[in-house]
């Protein structure tokens, strides 16, 4: 009897031993989705003669042209660059007075000039740096813009 008992109790090993593990089905790992970063927000300044500009006051230039300086704060910097706009209008009429583009800078410091301002002409001055590269959350190209006046004393 101590025989047969030791060979039910082989028998019993060799068909546990022998069943389907886990191993032959695993279980997938889990799929992580990719981390997406959005793209910074644009800031920028403007300055003229080292100063930012006031927003909400008239700015005086002493000349019928206006040098400006553009610094790009966005941290980070958008890896593809920026373009920058600038228009200027008469508040009159709405008529342009000067106009320029920078199609692509990785500059954060950018030299602009407003031209052709007449004497006692307040004009809008519209200025907006356009990010190069597309946020990959909104799908779209971040922007900002800012409006200040000038007029030439």
């Amino acid at each position: 009897m101590k025989h047969s008992k030791l060979q039910y109790v082989l028998i019993i090993f060799l068909l546990l031993s022998c069943s389907k593990s886990d191993t032959d089905n695993p279980t997938p790992p889990p799929i992580i989705p990719p981390v997406v970063i959005a793209e910074a927000e644009i800031s920028f300044k403007i300055e003229i003669d080292n100063k930012e500009v006031d927003y909400t006051n008239i700015n005086s230039s002493l000349s019928a042209s206006q040098n400006l300086n553009l610094n790009i704060t966005s941290t980070p910097f958008p890896k593809d660059g920026v373009t920058i706009d600038l228009s200027v209008k008469k508040e009159v009429d709405n008529s342009v007075v000067s106009s320029s583009s920078v199609t692509s800078t990785n500059a954060t410091t950018n030299g602009l000039n407003i031209s052709n301002l007449s004497s006692g002409m307040v004009c809008s001055a519209t200025v907006t740096v356009t990010s190069k590269t597309m946020d990959p959350v909104s799908k779209n190209y971040k922007t900002l813009q800012r409006v200040f006046k000038i007029a030439r004393k």
